[in-house]
């Protein structure tokens, strides 16, 4: 069975709406929190591959690796989890 235009393979129809998903306003805030959180994790694999060279050179960084990549890499999924909760959030919501 094929899908036209307006279903879905389930035969479920598809409502279009020339309504935004999100007022600009709401789209500049969720960029800035985006924006926010790439800069955080730029800093935390900065941090990381810092530490890699240095450990590259001197075996004894490799301990600092290891606590920087325990520490640091929850963080990253946290602000990844919470981005991507935020913006379902918001298409939830519409």
């Amino acid at each position: 069975m094929s899908a036209s235009p307006h279903t879905l393979a389930s035969e479920t129809p598809v409502v279009e709406s020339t309504e935004p998903i999100l007022t600009r306003s709401e789209l500049e805030e969720l960029h800035r929190k985006y924006r926010e959180m790439k800069h955080g994790i730029n800093n935390t694999f900065a941090v990381i591959m810092a530490l890699s060279e240095l450990g590259q050179r001197n075996p004894g960084h490799l301990q600092k690796l290891a606590s920087a990549v325990l520490q640091r890499s929850p963080e990253v999924v946290s602000q990844l989890t919470n981005f991507g909760d935020q913006l379902g959030a918001k298409l939830k919501s519409r």
